[in-house]
């Protein structure tokens, strides 16, 4: 029977080495400093500069490695993963969060469109994470991949069909993946964020008609910010949560159940 219940024992990430996609802004940074303040170090993954999530995870004592790979396009996951194992010593922590939304009409939605936005919030999640897992059972890491998943992984939106496919997409694959690394000791699971401040909320939160519509139904009467997500990052990637796999946690301020 464990012994090391004490807080800090169970949640502590000393020495262990983080992997966030979509780490520049919003969300991801968020997610990437709340790991960093429980100890891990960070390798963060963007198609641009991340300069202000650096200074800040080296602000708090950790090192960082930022990989600038653009997911909209083909790219190769095994030398990414390898590229965070040569400078950080390993890879314990993965966390999908990159992620595009397209908006237009169901009849007007365009196949360039639905294939970026599955590139991206889909394939490149499972191609990280399949190369992620490779590398934790070869080491013998008991490993921890979190996914971001989303309210349209359970519902249907409105001008946004590929963005809920891939999202549906999440829930599906955490669970395959759960199943087939949980022999490794190794968990999969996905938080579901409701309506967030983010970037890719921007146009929903310029709406006065939509913005409305959305707040009132939020019985918590406001819009998610990444600090929201912090306690379910470190839950899912605590030591502690070793017997928790195949999740999907919804973050959303009450929205499901109004």
């Amino acid at each position: 029977m464990r012994k090391d219940y004490a807080l800090g024992s169970l949640f502590d990430l000393s020495g262990k080495v983080a992997l966030v996609t979509g780490a520049r802004t919003g969300l991801g940074r968020g997610m990437a400093l709340a790991l960093a303040g429980a100890g891990a170090d960070i390798a963060a993954l963007g198609s641009s500069p991340m300069s202000e999530t650096g200074r800040e995870v080296r602000d708090a004592g950790r090192r960082f490695c930022e990989l600038q790979v653009d997911l909209s396009r083909k790219f190769d996951a095994a030398a990414t993963i390898d590229r965070v194992v040569s400078e950080l010593g390993g890879i314990d922590i993965l966390v999908n969060n990159a992620g595009i939304i397209r908006r237009a009409d169901l009849l007007q939605y365009s196949e360039e469109d639905w294939d970026s936005v599955m590139d991206v919030n889909l394939k490149a999640a499972f191609l990280l994470s399949q190369a992620a897992a490779r590398h934790m059972v070869s080491t013998g890491r008991k490993g921890r991949v979190i996914n971001v998943a989303s309210m349209l992984t359970f519902q249907g939106g409105v001008r946004v069909p590929a963005y809920t496919a891939s999202k549906h997409g999440i829930a599906g694959i955490t669970k395959a993946m759960a199943n087939e690394l949980a022999p490794h000791g190794i968990t999969v699971n996905a938080i579901a964020p409701g309506y967030m401040a983010t970037d890719n909320t921007e146009a929903l939160r310029n709406d006065p008609d939509r913005n409305a519509q959305i707040s009132i139904r939020i019985p918590m009467g406001r819009w998610g910010v990444p600090e929201d997500l912090a306690t379910a990052v470190l839950f899912f990637a605590a030591p502690g949560s070793a017997y928790v796999t195949g999740t999907v946690l919804p973050i959303d301020g009450g929205w499901l159940v109004r």
